[in-house]
């Protein structure tokens, strides 16, 4: 479903807004590092990873006057598991702030959520054991609803449960106002159009503008 940038077994996908490499020297960028670990609605998936919202927030963050700039990690069908088993690549370079949007791929394979929640959470204990001040702002998400009804409430509270426990900010529902509509949405009915991408972005910003402002001020 899902798509991205050059990493280990990350295939051919779009270019993403910054390369997900080890740490830039100071002298080619000071800025402090945003780092987006998705799937394909994360890179922009039919768009090109310009148009996808991670790009938007960079745009944001300029238009802000904000010391950041933004990584996109997204992943064409990455799972929570997959995410995991690329994390040591993507933290070789420091980070301020990681925003975590896994999940829609394990609920279209029907992976149990407690797994998904395990990946989770060894996700964001893997970052915060290697940079324990950074931010987590989790992306909620939400199963499609042929799943069932015990399926979806467990998967919706993976997030919920998750960012309570690590004391992360948690955005509700990234596709709010996008999912279901048809068009926002390519012609697959799963990803976002250009203007889909900005709903997305403003969604997005309402949580991590506030993050990245109090973050600037240290």
């Amino acid at each position: 479903m899902f798509i991205g940038c050059n990493t280990p077994d990350a295939g051919n996908h779009s270019a993403p807004v910054d390369s997900v490499l080890p740490a830039e020297s100071p002298e080619r960028d000071t800025r402090r590092v945003v780092l987006f670990v998705g799937t394909s609605l994360t890179a922009g998936y039919g768009l090109g990873a310009e148009f996808a919202y991670p790009a938007l927030i960079q745009q944001k963050i300029d238009s802000a006057g904000l010391p950041f700039r933004v990584v996109n990690a997204g992943v064409s069908g990455e799972t929570s598991a997959g995410g995991l088993r690329r994390l040591d690549w993507y933290l070789q370079q420091p980070i301020d702030v990681l925003v975590l949007e896994l999940g829609a791929n394990d609920a279209l394979r029907g992976l149990r959520p407690s797994e998904m929640k395990a990946n989770l959470d060894s996700i964001i204990n893997h970052t915060r054991d290697r940079y324990p001040d950074a931010s987590i702002v989790i992306a909620g998400m939400e199963a499609p609803p042929n799943l069932g009804e015990t399926y979806t409430s467990q998967f919706r509270a993976v997030f919920t449960d998750l960012a309570r426990a690590h004391k992360a900010v948690l955005i509700p529902f990234l596709l709010d106002g996008v999912g279901g509509v048809a068009e926002l949405n390519q012609e697959d009915g799963i990803h976002p159009t250009v203007e889909g991408q900005q709903i997305m972005a403003g969604t997005v910003w309402k949580t991590l503008g506030p993050v990245l402002t109090t973050r600037a001020t240290r």
